[in-house]
């Protein structure tokens, strides 16, 4: 069967990656007298945004001969890219080896191992420490001869989101749109949409979003790699500059602690009914920090990247919140 270009059947899984719409933020945009737009990554088939950067980091060693039909994919990651990662490799054929720090969701632990990812739990360490799961994911990879994902060096990433997430944003607005704030993991996301929109429209904002415990935040501001404090998101924040983040046109940076995360994500899930997890809470919080900044009229962009449910057990656990001192959902007080 041959599918028409521009119909609604997708060719495959990974003919279902993208695409996702823009969500207009009721509350937020009603509090700012803005604009805010949420991109809805948690309807990717792998429920995040991550599916995109997966897809682009196997299409490119599939061009390249660096990953051979039946081959294995190696890669550490907090558990969103582990996921698109096993679920591409599924469709096309190969198997995946997935290194995750032990201290991630056990929703994401599950879910890996109930699709077939070959999954190596390590204690959480420092990345210059050589048991941090990066590093325990590329010694994987050369001790075996597979191909390493190594989605935090790996441009690729960002070349997909350059290709896809920007030219989707760019296209949805019309062009109409002042800025566009994200938090970084491997700094794919924010670098390859922040290049796509400046190449169409220089004076668009480009900000970071960053937890506390994260150094990108002083990076940005002094050009320091400096942090404190901690946070209860995951696979955000980093205490260095990535490749897919070097070069990236960032302007400002907005620093969101988890109290702020915790409200949007309460809010958006009772009323206006988005399951988004914590990221995307912290994602949102930057996005009203930087409506207020530019003031009522303006057009602001944000990813929301993946479902509330992946981290039931943490954000929505009343006995999780209070051991970080940190409000319960005020419907499970």
């Amino acid at each position: 069967m041959t599918i028409a270009p521009n119909s609604h059947l997708a060719d495959g899984l990974t003919g279902a990656i993208g695409g996702t719409p823009l969500i207009k933020l009721r509350l937020a945009s009603a509090a700012t007298g803005c604009t805010i737009l949420g991109k809805a990554e948690f309807m990717n088939p792998g429920g995040s945004v991550k599916d995109r950067a997966a897809l682009a980091m196997i299409d490119a060693a599939e061009a390249s001969g660096a990953l051979k039909p039946g081959g294995t994919i190696v890669e550490g990651t907090a558990g969103n890219t582990g996921i698109g990662l096993t679920l591409v490799a599924n469709a096309r054929g190969y198997r995946a080896v997935i290194v995750m720090p032990e201290t991630q969701s056990q929703e994401k632990i599950d879910f890996l191992r109930m699709i077939g990812a070959d999954l190596r739990l390590v204690p959480a360490k420092p990345y210059k420490d050589p048991g941090n799961y990066v590093r325990v994911s590329q010694r994987i990879a050369e001790e075996t001869g597979a191909f390493w994902a190594n989605q935090f060096d790996n441009t690729d990433n960002r070349e997909g989101h350059r290709l896809t997430t920007g030219a989707e944003i760019w296209r949805q607005t019309g062009g109409v749109i002042d800025a566009f704030t994200c938090a970084c993991g491997t700094g794919g996301t924010l670098a390859g949409v922040g290049m796509a929109l400046k190449a169409h429209k220089p004076d668009v904002r480009i900000v970071l979003a960053d937890p506390d415990g994260s150094a990108l935040y002083d990076w940005v501001k002094t050009g320091q790699l400096t942090s404190s404090g901690s946070s209860i998101s995951e696979g955000i924040g980093q205490g260095r500059v990535t490749a897919n983040l070097a070069g990236a046109p960032i302007d400002d940076a907005v620093r969101v602690h988890d109290t702020a995360m915790l409200e949007q994500v309460f809010d958006l899930m009772i009323h206006e009914g988005l399951s988004i997890g914590g990221s995307a809470g912290i994602n949102v919080a930057a996005a009203i920090a930087v409506a207020r900044d530019l003031g009522p009229g303006h057009t602001i962009v944000t990813i929301l990247c993946d479902g509330a449910a992946r981290y039931q057990s943490k954000l929505f656990n009343p006995t999780f919140l209070a051991s970080k001192n940190l409000p319960a959902p005020p419907w499970m007080v």
